[in-house]
């Protein structure tokens, strides 16, 4: 019994020495870099949300004027500390993308139908501030200050020479990886402004394959990467989902992770992967938790360098540099 005691306790010794952070050399760059979601936006009460849930309709009282996907609301995103703005595209039936969120023009916009059956020039003649509301409808606030402000993804890469973007497929649908590779062949001027993609499988995966040195994750390959790293991380082994990819991981979650924080680091980054903090994961929202408080701000370590998911940029972003 002793015997079996004394190799049990060698065992676990040496499984926590392998997995022990503090013997883990830090990252080079210690610097937190802030990915913005939607850019500056309205924000809305996450809870109880669907995939199909209108967002506009529950936005919290308006803070400013800024629309999420459009141009000025990127331009004070990055303004406010973000290295990255992610954004949301569509297809258009004139070839083009459109950044904005959501499949269907009723939610947040004056027009109706699915988006992607229309094209560009009649997507750019709609008030993409129309149906926000902060109570239940009885006032409108954004409303008529969004006309003509829902832009082409060609538009947003000539406003931002020097932005990076991370974006958002809304669909399973591999052409849209033909398309946004197509776009980067033509003007390969622009493609160092994607910073890389993610959301569908399938154009994701599409547009991984064709561009080269891009990274991207789709939900699925997400999902199998931090799944195979809890089974297996305490070995060393880095699952092929978790290589040449952007890793996100909840701030809720983090602790789990084998080596969490500077040897999970150091095994992504010797597989070509970065970190994506992002908030609190609860399961029962469709939505992006983001780092949108002081309290989440002080659970990211100390010596993180890695990536921040913000909803909320304008704050956190001054936040982090006072800092």
């Amino acid at each position: 019994m002793r015997k079996f005691l004394i190799g049990l306790f060698v065992i676990v010794a040496a499984i926590y020495l392998w997995n022990a952070s503090w013997l883990a050399a830090r990252p080079a760059d210690q610097a937190v870099r802030l990915i913005a979601h939607r850019g500056v936006h309205q924000t809305f009460d996450s809870a109880g949300i669907q995939n199909d849930t209108c967002t506009a309709t529950r936005i919290f009282p308006p803070e400013h004027d800024f629309i999420e996907n459009t141009v000025p609301s990127m331009r004070a995103a990055f303004a406010a500390g973000a290295a990255v703005v992610e954004i949301d595209v569509h297809p258009t039936t004139d070839g083009k993308f459109a950044v904005i969120h959501d499949w269907t023009l009723d939610c947040r916009t004056d027009g109706a139908g699915v988006t992607r059956e229309h094209d560009m020039v009649f997507l750019k003649t709609l008030d993409v501030g129309y149906g926000y509301t902060a109570d239940g409808g009885a006032t409108h606030p954004l409303r008529g200050k969004g006309v003509g402000l829902m832009p082409s993804l060609d538009e947003v890469f000539e406003a931002f020479p020097d932005g990076r973007f991370l974006i958002n497929y809304k669909s399973r649908e591999a052409r849209e990886g033909d398309m946004l590779a197509a776009m980067l062949a033509d003007r390969p001027d622009w493609r160092g402004r994607v910073w890389g993609v993610y959301g569908g499988d399938a154009p994701t995966d599409r547009a991984v394959m064709l561009v080269d040195g891009l990274k991207g994750f789709g939900a699925g390959a997400m999902k199998d990467c931090l799944m195979r790293y809890l089974a297996l991380g305490w070995t060393g082994h880095v699952p092929e989902a978790c290589r040449n990819t952007y890793v996100m991981v909840p701030v809720n979650y983090a602790w789990l992770m084998w080596g969490w924080p500077d040897r999970f680091h150091a095994r992504m980054a010797a597989n070509g992967s970065e970190i994506i903090l992002i908030g609190p994961y609860s399961g029962e929202d469709a939505g992006t938790s983001g780092i949108d408080t002081v309290e989440d701000l002080a659970r990211v370590p100390e010596h993180f360098g890695g990536y921040v998911w913000t909803n909320r940029i304008e704050t956190v972003g001054p936040m982090l540099k006072a800092n």
